[in-house]
């Protein structure tokens, strides 16, 4: 991967089909997030990702998220996302999926992902997953992580996953509160840590966390720049500038939506290539 060629990195970015015509959400779920973001349904391969995101000049991390214990849909396989990534290096960056349930045999698992397939990192979705994210039952997973040398990136927030669903389909949204990521930064400070999205309604949780925690991230993905809260607007140009992230929530936002948005956005000259693409390089030890 040529990173001095490259636009951008886009660091949250999901494979919603595999090459099998399997789907990483059921119907239910899915239909309930296309509404929720207000888009047309798209689910795209791998070989689909890498070609939208060489035409863009830009570098994407992928990854499923393994929430079959908690809705029943079997998930996504994380050697196939690697496989097929391995295939379009200049733009693919894998990311894999364990759900914490899994225990011993996931921790087994994630340490083969990363060294028999070319695995880079770890996605977690706790309220999908249905995991709180400080449980110690986790912890020998993220410890496996931490002597991987590789980064986890949590959802944070509110989802449009079962969003408008009768009990949102028993999804909590506690679960993914930021405040319970700082127990898992203090307890592993070697673990490089991804809060995804702007972490609404707990915001300022968020941005404390980063700013105490060096070894905590904040990815921008999963909501247009033009609504972000404007704390997180005055924390990126400021004293988060160095821990911020561009990410799309591709394919239901698309990378070229977010940009148009963002560059309207009151962004320091200095501070946007840092937000694009150099804060991603350090995070993500490329």
């Amino acid at each position: 991967m040529d990173l001095d060629a490259l636009a951008a990195i886009d660091v949250h970015v999901h494979v919603q089909a595999d090459l099998h015509g399997h789907l990483a959400l059921d119907d239910e779920l899915a239909a309930a997030a296309a509404k929720y973001f207000k888009g047309d349904p798209y689910d795209p391969t791998v070989p689909q990702i890498a070609a939208d995101y060489r035409a863009l000049n830009m570098a994407a991390v992928i990854f499923t998220v393994d929430a079959e214990a908690a809705t029943g849909q079997a998930a996504l396989s994380n050697e196939e996302i690697a496989a097929a990534a391995a295939e379009h290096p200049d733009v693919l960056i894998p990311f894999g999926s364990i759900d914490p349930h899994r225990g011993v045999a996931g921790v087994r698992a994630a340490r083969r992902l990363v060294e028999d397939h070319g695995v880079r990192g770890f996605k977690f979705h706790p309220s999908l997953q249905d995991f709180v994210p400080h449980d110690r039952a986790a912890y020998p997973l993220y410890e496996q992580l931490q002597d991987l040398g590789v980064p986890a990136l949590f959802h944070t927030g509110q989802t449009g996953i079962g969003s408008g669903l009768p009990g949102g389909r028993g999804i909590k949204l506690r679960y993914s509160d930021p405040m319970l990521l700082d127990d898992v930064a203090a307890d592993f400070p070697d673990l490089t840590i991804i809060m995804a999205h702007p972490s609404v309604p707990w915001q300022d949780s968020a941005i404390a966390v980063a700013q105490h925690k060096a070894n905590v991230y904040i990815d921008l993905s999963g909501w247009s720049p033009k609504y972000f809260p404007p704390q997180l607007v005055h924390a990126a140009n400021t004293l988060l500038k160095e821990k911020v992230l561009f990410g799309s929530d591709y394919p239901l936002i698309r990378p070229e939506r977010w940009i148009r948005d963002f560059e309207a956005l009151e962004i320091r000259d200095e501070v946007r290539p840092l937000i694009m693409k150099q804060n991603a390089v350090r995070a993500l030890g490329l």
